[in-house]
């Protein structure tokens, strides 16, 4: 008996022996070039980038992995506890490999072995740490190993929620709705269920912790019975480990399955704003910190107001299309499978409500039209009753008198579903892509914050971004940067310029210059003001020379609209050229009296902790730092702007564009009835048509114009394409606020004056308006006339008809 237990003891010690030469060679060969697990210490996973608007909006994100970090500690406790009863029940009593589990699952995988069923695993999730971290998805015994040796080094290196945290933030839960995948349980919850984590229902909780294994063979629509009894089996064994009722279970058991608009569905688009973000982050901190940083962007914009310039900027560009007529189909298509020959096209149709289609028959009364998706409806020949024939010089033919005068069978062309009452059923406007293209921007004054910003007509059909990546020529809507160094040298609104022909010699072998008005008339001495109202050429040259180009450079500069501007006499009309945004600002500057902003589209950016790492308003304020309200008074922010100009010279030329507006080119804006002020511009041969203004705490500008520089038409300037995208803005911005007049500093003086002469007004006097002088600069009936006489520049008594080619308007 005793050399049978002598035996058997050498046996098993010779095993022990054995067993522990084997791990320690095992341990040797598959631990010595490991990765380190210390790198996990560091480890920041790729983390998506969200912009926000103003009011809290997501407007953006962007992610090579779309994946959204969370502390474990702000993960909820049903999550957690739905991920370790489907993944690891034992996560915190194991040292890294769950050894009861891995028995069980050698039970589990000789039934499934014999059954014909899948195998299971039983990776813990350190292991699964260890695999997703610092290995490779390959199948292997060796893979195997060297997973299990790496985890219990990651639970010796860290604590449990360490880990766990990285596990939660790192895996793969498939695409759910977004083609870029979920990564981590946040992101798969606004994915799959358009939700934050908290707000997440028990089932739709289980349903996540049902994915690690094989998010592809769960996905809740593809494969709807196997999802629902995944998510079913997470909820039973939650029951099981005591993490949740019975009842709870049952009740989430029944809820059903359903996907509820994740995605991007939840994102308000901003396409045009956006891009400009995402260039400017870019820049700041390169596209790793772009795309994996997990950057918390907060943007300047305002989403009400950025729906209203969008609405404003495309109803303006329809409006402009329509009156230069009809330009055809966009394709022909043989009427034979027209279904699958519009859906080959590859053409954007602009605003979501617009679609594309294809002409199936023409009659008297209108058209029968085939839509992509393969249904039908009708265009009724009144609404294509707009459609003229488009003529070179954007001119138009002969109204249409019947449909085939518009379209043919197999015509490929836009149209919108109608609305409203009298619309019926499968009833379509006909619609035209604009060729023409503009922009609109919007700007806090006093901060420069930019509200609201659109580019163009159709982000998709083109990128180019007309608000801040267009330089045109501004035209008149430069001219109050004229008047205003005037106004600094010592004119008043009232004094008087001559308005008579001007020509200059421009040198040996080229032409003189003779500037004109777009009326092509002459009207005598007026008032700066009178200049200004009706945007008179003639009258801004001589103030011009006057001054001085030099000046007029250096007001160019200071306001930002452009730098190094050449000292010649046509810069005054606006030869010049700008963009949109920057002379959208230079007017804002006028309007907040004087003090320079620097335009910015973003607020705040924020680290993927936190932590803030850029603020556009770097003014320190202790006091907004409080925790709560105690009955402190309100902080006071230092105002540290730069004065640009004279704020009584600010004034004065913000009196004289609310003239514009009121009784100038800009007079259709004056319906809206609130205080608002502004200028026109239009260009040689009508090629940039501009309107830019402001209320007293927005400033709003407006371009419109083709791509490749062309004449709008003979008859398009400022006031007739841009002022009314203008009008449509404010009307809808200002609505329900009270009428808020323009501020008026310290020494100004209001007089009551003959709005034509400028003197002041005698009894009886019909013309007349308050008009702002600074003090001591009163009329006071001693008056001269600027008239810029020189050698070369004929002053005939009678109105001569000029010669040249043509002004500015």
């Amino acid at each position: 008996m005793n050399r049978y237990l002598k035996i058997a003891a050498i046996a098993i010690g010779s095993a022990v022996v054995l067993g522990i030469i084997l791990i320690t060679v095992v341990l040797y060969r598959f631990g010595a070039a490991l990765p380190d697990v210390d790198q996990l210490q560091d480890y920041q996973p790729p983390v998506t980038t969200r912009i926000h608007a103003a009011d809290g909006r997501l407007i953006g994100e962007y992610a090579r992995e779309r994946r959204l970090f969370m502390p474990l500690e702000a993960i909820p406790q049903p999550v957690i506890q739905a991920f370790l009863a489907a993944e690891d029940k034992n996560f915190y009593s194991h040292s890294g490999i769950d050894y009861f589990g891995v028995v069980r699952a050698l039970f589990d995988n000789l039934y499934n072995y014999v059954a014909g069923r899948r195998l299971v695993g039983a990776s813990t999730i350190t292991q699964q740490v260890a695999k997703n971290f610092l290995l490779t998805n390959e199948m292997s015994y060796e893979r195997k190993i060297k997973e299990a040796i790496l985890a219990y080094r990651i639970e010796q290196a860290f604590d449990k929620n360490q880990i766990l945290e990285l596990y939660l933030n790192e895996i793969y839960l498939g695409q759910g709705m977004h083609p870029q995948g979920s990564y981590g349980v946040a992101a798969a919850a606004l994915s799959y269920f358009g939700k934050s984590l908290s707000e997440l229902t028990l089932a739709e909780t289980a349903y996540l912790a049902a994915l690690p294994k094989a998010p592809s063979n769960y996905h809740p629509i593809k494969r709807a019975e196997a999802a629902k009894g995944r998510r079913d089996w997470v909820l039973r064994r939650m029951a099981e480990d005591g993490f949740i009722t019975r009842d709870q279970r049952d009740e989430a058991i029944a809820e059903p399955l359903e996907m509820k608009g994740g995605g991007d569905g939840g994102i308000y688009t901003a396409d045009y704003f956006n891009e400009e973000i995402r260039r400017e982050v870019a820049n700041l901190y390169g596209f790793n910190a772009l795309y994996e940083g997990g950057l918390s962007i907060r943007s300047t914009l305002d989403s009400r107001l950025q729906a209203i310039a969008e609405t404003a900027l495309r109803n303006g560009l329809i409006a402009y299309d329509r009156r230069h007529g009809w330009r055809g189909p966009l394709a022909q298509i043989t009427l034979e499978d027209w279904k699958k020959k519009l859906q080959a096209l590859k053409i954007s149709t602009g605003p979501a409500s617009w679609r594309l289609a294809a002409v199936l028959a023409v009659d008297a009364e209108g058209v029968d039209v085939g839509l992509v998706d393969g249904t039908r409806g009708r265009i009724a020949f009144e609404q294509m009753a707009w459609a003229r024939k488009w003529l070179k010089g954007q001119n138009v033919g002969a109204a249409p008198s019947k449909p085939s005068d518009v379209v043919k069978s197999g015509d490929v062309i836009v149209v919108e579903k109608m609305t409203g009452d009298g619309a019926g059923a499968g009833r379509y406007h006909l619609r035209q892509i604009p060729a023409a293209e503009g922009a609109i921007v919007a700007i806090d004054p006093h901060t420069g914050r930019v509200l609201a910003l659109v580019g163009g007509f159709d982000y998709h059909a083109s990128q180019f971004d007309r608000a801040m990546q267009a330089v045109r020529q501004p035209g008149s809507a430069f001219k109050p940067f004229v008047y205003a160094a005037a106004l600094d040298s010592g004119y008043t609104p009232s004094d008087l310029v001559l308005d008579a022909p001007f020509v200059m010699d421009q040198g040996p072998g080229l032409p003189k210059w003779r500037p004109q008005n777009y009326s092509n008339e002459f009207y005598g001495p007026s008032t700066l003001r009178l200049g200004i109202e009706k945007s008179r050429n003639l009258m801004t040259v001589r103030l011009a020379q006057d001054v001085g180009m030099t000046k007029i450079s250096q007001y160019a500069h200071n306001f930002g609209i452009t730098d190094k501007m050449p000292r010649v006499l046509s810069m005054a009309l606006g030869a010049g050229e700008t963009t949109v945004l920057k002379l959208t600002t230079a007017y804002a500057m006028l309007v907040n009296g004087g003090k320079r902003i620097t335009p910015s589209l973003i607020d705040r950016i924020q680290d993927r902790r936190g932590q803030t790492v850029f603020r556009h308003d770097k003014r320190a304020c202790p006091g907004c730092e409080a925790a709560s309200w105690n009955g402190q008074p309100a902080p006071e922010l230092p105002d540290n702007r730069e004065q640009v100009i004279d704020p009584g010279t600010a004034y004065q030329m913000v009196s004289m564009l609310e003239g514009v507006v009121l009784r100038g080119t800009g007079a259709r804006i004056s319906a809206i009835g609130k205080p608002l002020a502004g200028k026109t511009g239009t260009t040689n041969d009508n090629f940039d048509n501009w309107f830019v203004g402001f209320a007293p705490d927005i400033a709003v500008g407006v371009f419109i114009g083709f791509d490749t520089p062309q004449s709008l038409g003979s008859r398009e300037t400022g006031a007739s394409s841009a002022a009314p995208v203008f009008q449509e803005f404010m009307e809808k911005a200002l609505k329900d606020q009270p009428a808020t007049p323009f501020r008026i500093p310290p020494g100004i003086r209001l007089v009551r004056v003959n709005s034509k002469t400028g003197q002041p007004t005698s009894p009886g006097d019909r013309n007349v308006i308050l008009e702002a002088f600074k003090a001591g600069t009163e009329p006071n009936g001693q008056r001269s006339v600027l008239d810029g006489s020189e050698s070369d520049m004929p002053l005939p008594a009678e109105r001569v008809a000029p010669v040249g080619t043509g002004g500015l308007y």
